[in-house]
């Protein structure tokens, strides 16, 4: 494996590895979002929010989309939840 996928690996890993970052993945895994569903769902500011979806963003993880004034965004990398079931399976207490 190339020093790249490593370097893309860490990326993607470390875009999860925050809370509401994964709220956001399990939220898209049920279907697309208006940025504005977001702040009604989670009580932050808009800012907070898109700081997480620019993350997510930059792991290839989610994609936006513009609709007009909305941006909606979806779960790009639809992987992550059979292997976020994987790891629960093997937590004693999940």
């Amino acid at each position: 494996m190339s020093s790249e996928a490593h370097q893309y690996h860490s990326q993607f890993f470390k875009a999860l590895a925050h809370p509401t970052r994964l709220q956001i993945v399990h939220i898209l895994a049920e279907g697309e979002r208006c940025v504005c569903d977001f702040d009604q769902l989670f009580g932050c500011d808009m800012s907070t929010i898109s700081r997480h979806l620019q993350q997510l963003k930059k792991a290839f993880i989610v994609e936006d989309e513009r609709r007009g004034k909305q941006v909606i965004y979806t779960l790009k990398a639809k992987c992550i939840l059979p292997f976020l079931s994987c790891i629960d399976a093997n937590h004693p207490n999940l």
